[in-house]
């Protein structure tokens, strides 16, 4: 059996390799503001859980993506508390102000809700992090500031626990009654469960789930791994000695909000935020009860992760069959928990992409055939919606150019010596160019007599007064060179803002034509779709209509048919009587014919012998009277043939006498011999 995928791997492809096919575009994508859905999916003991997590010296896809997010974002991540996600699956932006004081809220808590970044790594996941490739999006929008968030949930026996909140998790238990028997699966009391529902946006969300600011690869696989992945619950089967017993989430949301005009600032609007998530998700393995031998809760365990299984394969199927033969059958996304939660990218809301892990054994030959026909028939599935982006209008560049200049106000303010913000104490141009003139004489009078000293001030003070009035005059000319530019740059600026005035009115007078065609062909579109709607159940009741006729016309036909070979054996039987009476009367007329000749030679003999005896009587003389015959000696004499003609034959049998004349003739020779 032969299937065909859009890339195969081998088994000593590195993770690298897989990751660069497989994860690194979702992950640009995410960067971009869009969704993501990565899912490995096969037998159990295939690798699925190794795929996404990877060993020691070689991380999987998780600790891969979240490296190459951070190492895009690194220098554009906003301070903690800036994003805070809200209890209905959006998110707001707070002022600097505000985040500090939650920061120095979370901070005078006595123990911390998340793990330290700057501590040493524990050593059993250190080396699963430690990427080399250093691997990094290309297009990464400067002007934003980005905000990371994770949650890990996992899905067991068709219910949703956090794996990432404080409380002790416990297994479902099964009530008791008093015949120490257990109670139906209804009564089942699922311990802090959490439940789905839908946002604004109508995309699906874990209610009441820890979502955790992470701000580097290791806090954030921390998370997972000292967090989470403690909690996941595994067992051992027969066939996997580290079985995965549910199906986990881990998902990466990232918020990004660009900065205001000045490029200093988060803006604080909430309709500029961008919200994008990329889930991971580790299915549990399909298995076989009787190779896994499981009973008890392994096999209440099993059940549910094949039927949750079976669901996605039914939801997958139904969507390939609205897509190719057009129509629109309710995809059973309720079915099970695990295909409610990412019913939105199914429906078209992001990019899914699948892993299918297939161990090479023999006992597991009819599982594999089966995880890989169903996913070659996924992959002819293909649902794309466009996704809006929300526009800021603010010129791209500003947080590099308020970069630029903070750092040339800094570098001017070190060459002149004042501190930064200086403001009216910074020396003028005037006061430095007095530095540069000597120093004044000394001015402290020891004698009476001293007659050198005052003259020498005076002299000095005389030059200074003078300059200072020359720089008073240069500084006059200045300011009325200095007005006069003022002047003609506010022409000119007044100027441009007319021209600029009427280039906006000339654009908005272009935007309100084209919101008002937008507007018509919007009614116009809604016009067709009603139209088209109409149209689509015209022909639906056309179609009913016409297999109905179909159908009358099929048994029409088949009747007809029917009909037509009862008559036909009616033909042949009509036909076999009327030769079998044709045949019957052709007999019987024969018969008479002959019957009838007879009759009429013997008349025809009587009328000869009649003749013949008066024309003796005639002719001979009449002496002697002959002697009459007897009647036997007549009847023992041969008669001589008759060369009379037959008499007519009547209208009705004439052409079966002609026909029979010859073989009457004969038996009449035969009868009567001639003399």
């Amino acid at each position: 059996t032969q299937y065909s995928f859009k890339e195969v791997f081998g088994t000593l492809v590195v993770q690298k390799e897989l990751f660069d096919v497989v994860a690194k575009p979702l992950v640009e994508d995410l960067l971009r503001g869009k969704n993501g859905l990565l899912f490995t999916y096969g037998v159990t003991g295939s690798g699925k859980t190794h795929t996404m997590t990877g060993s020691p010296g070689d991380g999987g896809l998780l600790p891969r993506c979240l490296a190459m997010i951070f190492n895009s974002i690194g220098p554009f991540q906003a301070k903690r508390f800036v994003f805070k996600l809200d209890d209905k699956n959006g998110v707001d932006v707070q002022s600097e102000v505000d985040a500090l004081l939650e920061r120095q809220r979370r901070d005078a808590l006595p123990i911390p809700k998340t793990p330290a970044g700057k501590r040493q790594l524990d050593p059993e996941f250190a080396d699963m992090i430690d990427v080399q490739d250093q691997c990094r999006a290309e297009e990464v929008d400067e002007d934003n500031v980005y905000g990371v968030f994770v949650s890990y949930i996992e899905i067991y026996n068709n219910y949703i626990y956090d794996l990432l909140e404080e409380a002790p998790l416990d297994s479902i238990k099964p009530k008791w009654n008093s015949c120490n028997t257990p109670v139906r699966n209804g009564d089942f009391v699922p311990p802090q469960s959490k439940t789905l529902r839908e946002d604004q946006n109508h995309n699906m969300y874990v209610t009441g789930c820890t979502e955790v600011e992470v701000k580097s690869t290791e806090e954030a696989f921390e998370v997972f791994w000292r967090a989470g992945q403690k909690k996941r619950r595994i067992a051992n089967t027969q066939l996997n000695r580290e079985s995965s017993r549910s199906h986990s989430v881990f998902i990466i949301k990232l918020a990004q909000a660009p900065l205001d005009a000045d490029g200093d600032n988060v803006l604080q609007e909430k309709e500029q935020i961008t919200l994008s998530q990329l889930s991971l998700v580790d299915l549990a393995g399909s298995e076989r009860t009787n190779r896994t031998k499981a009973e008890g809760n392994r096999l209440r365990e099993a059940g549910n992760i094949n039927q949750s299984l079976m669901t996605l394969r039914t939801c997958i199927e139904v969507l390939r069959e609205n897509q190719l033969y057009g129509t629109n059958k309710m995809v059973p996304y309720r079915d099970s928990k695990l295909t409610h939660l990412f019913k939105n990218y199914f429906d078209g809301e992001g990019k899914v992409r699948m892993i299918v892990c297939v161990n090479p054994k023999a006992e597991d030959y009819e599982e594999s055939l089966q995880v890989m026909r169903f996913a070659e028939m996924t992959q002819e599935v293909e649902v794309a919606r466009p996704m809006d982006r929300p526009l800021c209008g603010l010129t791209p560049g500003r947080r590099l150019r308020n970069q630029a200049f903070r750092e040339e106000l800094s570098r001017k303010l070190e060459l002149r010596g004042g501190p930064v913000g200086a403001g009216p104490e910074e020396q003028s141009a005037a006061e430095l160019f007095f530095q540069r003139l000597p120093p004044l004489p000394p001015c402290e009078l020891l004698d009476i007599n001293d007659d050198q000293t005052l003259p020498k001030l005076i002299e000095a003070l005389e030059q200074r007064h003078k300059m200072r009035q020359m720089l008073a005059e240069e500084f006059g000319k200045n300011v009325l060179a200095f007005k006069t530019m003022l002047q003609e740059f506010d022409s000119s600026v007044s100027s441009k803002e007319n021209y600029i005035q009427g280039k906006l009115a000339e654009k908005e007078k272009t935007i309100t034509g084209q919101k008002t065609e937008l507007e018509r062909l919007e009614k116009k579109i809604k016009t067709l779709e009603y139209k088209i709607e109409i149209l689509e159940k015209t022909a639906t009741i056309y179609e009913e209509d016409k297999r109905n006729l179909q159908q009358e016309l099929e048994s029409k036909s088949q009747k007809l048919q029917r009909q037509a070979s009862d008559k036909r054996r009616l033909e042949a039987r009509l036909q076999g009587m009327v030769a079998e009476t044709s045949l019957k009367w052709e007999k019987e007329c024969e018969r008479r014919v002959a019957a009838k000749q007879l009759e009429m030679q013997n008349k025809l003999w009587v009328k000869d012998e009649k003749l013949k005896q008066l024309k003796a009587i005639v002719t001979e003389p009449r002496a002697e009277k002959p002697e009459r015959p007897s009647r036997e000696r007549e009847r023992e004499k041969p008669l001589p043939r008759s060369v009379s003609p037959s008499p007519a034959p009547s209208a009705p049998v004439a052409l079966l006498q002609l026909r029979r004349s010859r073989s009457a003739g004969e038996r009449w020779v035969d009868h009567w011999p001639p003399s």
